[in-house]
Order: C-alpha cells, then sequence, then structure tokens
C-alpha cells in the first residue's frame, strides 16, 4: 500500500487501516469506513487527507497534519497523543483531542468544538476558530493567540494559560482556573471567572453579568467594562478600569479604580468595607 514509506490519493477503509505505521507520509488520502486507522503509529506526515470515521489518530507520537479534515463522524479523532503539529485544518468533528501533550494547532477552523481539547497539556493555538460549549476543559500550559470562540463553560479547570488578541463569547469561561492571564482580547459572558486564583486581564474589553467574583487574586489592568453588573463579589482585587462600572457588589479586599460606579453595594455583614480602597476619578 505504502511505496518508500508514501501513500497517495488512496482511499483507506477497515478497523485499523493503516495499524502501527511508522515513518509514513501519506497524500491526498481518504481515512472511512473503518475506525482506529492510524492507531498506535509513529513519525506520519498528512497533507490534503480526510478522515471520515471514528478514532483516527489515538496514541500516536510525532504528527504532522497540514490541510487535513475531520468530518462529522471522525468524532474523538485525537486521543492519548504526544507531538502534534496541524495547520490548515477543518474540523467539523466534536470530542477531538482528549489526554494529548505537546499539542500545536494553527490556522484551523472547528466548526463543531463541543467537549474539544480536554485534560492536554503543553498547547499552542494560534489563529484558530471554535463553537462548542466546553471548550478546554482541564487543559494547561497553553500559549494561545487569535482565538475566536463561540461557546460556553470553556476552560473550566485550566491552569498556566497565556492568551492574547482574542475574542471570547462565552458565558461561564474561567471558572475553577488557577494562573491564567488574557491579553488584548474581546470578552462577552455571564459569570467570568468565579472560583478562579491568580487571573489577570490586561487591555481587554470586558462584558459580564457577575463576573469577576469568588476569584483570589484577580488582576485588571486598563480594561474596559461595558454593561458589566454586580462584579468582583468576595473578589481580592486589584483593578485598574479604564472606564465606568455600572454596579460593583461586595468585593472581599483591594483597590477598585474605574472614572465611576453605577451603584456600589458594600453589606457589612458580608464584607469588611475596609479590606477595598475604591477610588473613581470622576466621582461616585
Amino acid at each position: 500500500m505504502a511505496e518508500n514509506g508514501i501513500v497517495r490519493d488512496a482511499r483507506l477503509t477497515g478497523e485499523r487501516a493503516l495499524f502501527m505505521s511508522r515513518g509514513l507520509k501519506i497524500y491526498d488520502s481518504i481515512f472511512d469506513d473503518g475506525e482506529s486507522p492510524l492507531k498506535e503509529s509513529r513519525d506520519i506526515e498528512l497533507y490534503r487527507s480526510m478522515f471520515k470515521w471514528k478514532y483516527p489518530l489515538w496514541y500516536c507520537r510525532n504528527v504532522k497534519a497540514v490541510d487535513c479534515s475531520w468530518f462529522e463522524m471522525a468524532r474523538a479523532g485525537v486521543w492519548y497523543s504526544e507531538d502534534l503539529y496541524i495547520d490548515g485544518a477543518v474540523i467539523e468533528a466534536p470530542k477531538n483531542f482528549r489526554r494529548c501533550r505537546g499539542l500545536e494547532i494553527r490556522n484551523t477552523d472547528m466548526v463543531n468544538a463541543q467537549e474539544t481539547l480536554w485534560s492536554c497539556s503543553s498547547v499552542t493555538l494560534d489563529s484558530v476558530s471554535a463553537k462548542g460549549d466546553y471548550f478546554a476543559m482541564n487543559s494547561g500550559e497553553m500559549t494561545i493567540r487569535d482565538l475566536r470562540l463561540v461557546g460556553n463553560y470553556p476552560f473550566d479547570g485550566g491552569y498556566d494559560i497565556n492568551i492574547t488578541d482574542s475574542r471570547l463569547l462565552s458565558k461561564d469561561a474561567f471558572w475553577n482556573c488557577r494562573n491564567v492571564t488574557v491579553k488584548d482580547s474581546f470578552i462577552s459572558g455571564e459569570y467570568l471567572g468565579w472560583n478562579s486564583e491568580n487571573l489577570t486581564f490586561e487591555n481587554c474589553i470586558i462584558e459580564s453579568l457577575q463576573g469577576m467574583c469568588y476569584i483570589n487574586g484577580l488582576k485588571m489592568k486598563n480594561c474596559r467594562l461595558l454593561n458589566t453588573t454586580l462584579a468582583f463579589e468576595y473578589s481580592s482585587v486589584e483593578a485598574d478600569i479604564d472606564s465606568s462600572i455600572d454596579s460593583v457588589l461586595n468585593p472581599s479586599s483591594g483597590k477598585i479604580t474605574c472614572d465611576s460606579i453605577g451603584e456600589l453595594i458594600v453589606e457589612k455583614d458580608r464584607v469588611d468595607p475596609s479590606k477595598t480602597v475604591i477610588v473613581c476619578r470622576k466621582g461616585q
């Protein structure tokens, strides 16, 4: 099937069609009608190829896939694999990328990213669009640039994450996280960042109902808060906000600097007002 380690223009069917392959270069080929075609393979390069059936890349090592497509039935496509480089992909399949390490994805569209990128580490995403809930759950050591995400509950349980130049339309983003920095990005979604530790936003525009609550070590630098209400409840916060804030509720400690606050709610039976300094540049 492979001549001199090269597969071209092939339609590969049946379970484990290229099981435990080594050192193959695969061009313009289709994996169809058979599970786990490349399971346990090593040192594989794929170009302009298509996955049309389940579990194509499990327990693989050192895989490069350029301009490839994962169709809807190629679900649970890449699990338990290491050292993967993916560029220019279109991924229709849900539940892709689980428990992978050393994953680099560039210039890729994930049109059904439900439950995608779970429990992965050492991850780079660059110019990726994704639509689906529970994106990147329990994943860490992530470097992300130009992510365009539509979907709720992303990054739940994530750690050591750096995000720049991104746009997230995401309710309940960054819950239960630690050590997350987001820069030069736009976020719109309710209940942002709850139950997290060491969460930093810098040069961001944020819209959120009850956002940034229950956070230990929240930092905000040169951010704008649009239509953001009941913010900072029970959070320790150092925030420099370059706009007004519609309402603030019971911050636990720190300093909040902003243009003005529409409604400040501090309930003395719930928090100690002396532990939070509030500075309004244009008056309360």
